[in-house]
């Protein structure tokens, strides 16, 4: 017991001191003045068919805990999972696999250090659904039972579940590496479109007992109920509601989630590995890859050391002779040709990608071009594809411990913008059919759309990877705004997918979209020129 606490207590220590943590903390007290809005607002998170509650505890514990559940669940995710690979890397797995530290008690250690990170953040969003409560003004009468229950009945559960997933995740090749992030994603989603909006369940039973309050208090019935940002006509009538009765069915379900986690975060050690050394040799290629670590966090041996390649991965030994000799191979005093600075750089990107994923692109394009339905879903499938080889723009360098050789190369400009139209390249050729489509039936608007996603995205991988020096932070951000755009979000539409009625793209304008994708490559440039002059 002693050695899973102190595993758990020195991870959250670790933890909590990373960057991550505080945005992922910082976006939690921003999604609970969401939830609780001013009395007037025309944006709510909670819509409980036309009605919402008074501003009581009740009301704010109920709306913050389901929104906390479903935002900690995706970003926290994010946040948590590494730790295990972390571990690897820098010798700690080696250290502990010397002592009599069970697989077992290793891994249930990893579940509670997750699990502590994700619920100081629901307790902070607790913390701030109160103060929300004050100042609203609507009821200033503090009932912590009322306020904090349903965090320990909807968002504590939730939570284990994704330490959990985090745990397992990390003990499986494929997903310790981008797949993973993505996986994580559509499980996700999964789960909150099989649950109501709340995973595994019990928001029924929080909306029959606003229904039963509505009509003990004379109100016309409610509505269709929704959780999640909406926009509203005008603001919602207000209701008095005293809060969810915990069943003991409900509870029974609660517990057994838990027991579903703490099972889940075990069963890795039927396959663990403990820290063999003789497994551990793709371990930093795949923890960059993921976005685990950034390449300047891993100790010179990680950095340094033979890599196994992955599914969109280049070994580090392949990217120095290329990378190099792009540099060394122009005569002296004479920067190289930009164009062979891009044919190397898309051959650093494209190199180790398997037969099997040029075959899904080209299945991709040939169905676009046959298929007889609208170009704009196959447009869709084409530009979700690509998503952990955009990821690597800005990153390349730093993946194989290549940042500090080509620092001191003076082009470090000519070398980033060719990385960008190298991305270019790619995001076009994997979308060729749908643009054939597009110009068959005659339709230019939608093709400038198409010429506008095909700078935009691999303009904003660019910047993201540059700045953040990690892949992990595109491969959210983009997934999030594929998913919403899909989903007819137009403010999300970044390839003229979302149509109105008249079949136009809804979204911004091709020139817009435009305009922002060499606005975001800009400020890659200039954050790279001022990265190089710190140097």
């Amino acid at each position: 017991m002693s050695a899973l606490l102190g595993i758990a207590v020195a991870d959250f220590r670790e933890r909590t001191r990373r960057p991550a943590y505080l945005v992922t903390l910082a976006a939690a007290i921003g999604l609970g003045w969401l939830a609780i809005p001013p009395a007037d607002s025309v944006w709510v998170v909670m819509n409980a068919g036309g009605y919402r509650g008074l501003y009581d505890g009740a009301w704010v514990g109920t709306v913050t805990a389901l929104a906390g559940g479903l935002w900690l669940m995706l970003g926290g995710f994010y946040v948590v999972r590494g730790t295990i690979t972390r571990d690897r890397l820098t010798g700690v797995g080696q250290v502990l696999a010397a002592t009599p530290l069970s697989r077992p008690t290793y891994l249930l250690g990893k579940l509670l250090s997750n699990f502590l990170v994700l619920a100081s953040m629901a307790g902070v969003l607790a913390g701030t659904a109160l103060a929300l409560q004050i100042a609203r003004g609507e009821s200033y009468a503090v009932d912590p039972v009322a306020l904090l229950a349903p965090f320990a009945l909807f968002t504590l559960p939730v939570l284990a579940v994704t330490s959990a997933a985090a745990v397992l995740f990390e003990t499986v090749r494929p997903l310790r590496a981008g797949l993973g992030n993505i996986v994580w994603f559509f499980v996700w989603t999964f789960l909150l479109l099989g649950s109501g909006g709340v995973p595994f369940g019990g928001f029924g039973l929080v909306v029959e007992s606003m229904r039963a309050s509505v009509v003990e208090q004379g109100l016309p019935p409610a509505g269709g109920f929704s959780l999640g940002l909406t926009g509203i006509d005008e603001p919602l009538r207000v209701f008095d509601w005293d809060g969810l009765a915990p069943t003991g069915e409900l509870v029974a379900g609660r517990l057994l989630v838990l027991l579903a986690a703490v099972l889940v975060a075990v069963l890795p050690a039927l396959w663990f590995d403990r820290f063999d050394v003789a497994r551990a040799a793709g371990a930093t290629r795949v923890a960059v890859d993921a976005g685990l670590v950034r390449a300047g966090e891993l100790p010179a041996s990680a950095a340094a050391a033979p890599q196994v390649v992955g599914s969109v991965g280049v070994g580090s030994a392949r990217v120095a002779s290329l990378t190099v000799g792009s540099l060394t191979a122009a005569p002296a005093g004479r920067r190289p040709a930009l164009a062979r600075m891009v044919a190397g750089e898309l051959r650093v990107l494209t190199s180790d990608l398997s037969w099997w994923w040029w075959l899904v692109v080209a299945g991709l394009n040939v169905a676009a071009v046959a298929w007889d339905g609208p170009g704009t879903a196959m447009l869709a499938a084409a530009w979700i594809w690509p998503v952990l080889v955009w990821s690597r723009l800005g990153t390349q360098h730093l993946e194989h411990g290549l940042d500090t050789l080509l620092g001191a190369y003076p082009g470090s400009l000519d070398r980033t913008f060719a990385q960008w139209l190298a991305g270019v390249a790619l995001t076009a050729a994997t979308a060729v059919g749908p643009l054939a489509s597009i110009l068959l039936d005659g339709d230019a608007v939608r093709a400038a759309h198409w010429a506008a996603g095909a700078l935009f995205i691999p303009s904003l991988a660019l910047l993201l990877g540059t700045v953040t020096r990690t892949p992990r932070v595109f491969q959210v951000l983009y997934l999030i705004a594929w998913y919403m755009a899909i989903n007819d979000v137009a403010a999300f539409d970044h390839m003229g997918i979302v149509l109105d009625a008249a079949g136009h793209p809804a979204g911004a304008s091709a020139v817009a979209v435009g305009g922002a994708a060499l606005g975001l490559t800009a400020a890659a440039l200039a954050v790279r020129r001022v990265q190089h002059v710190r140097r």
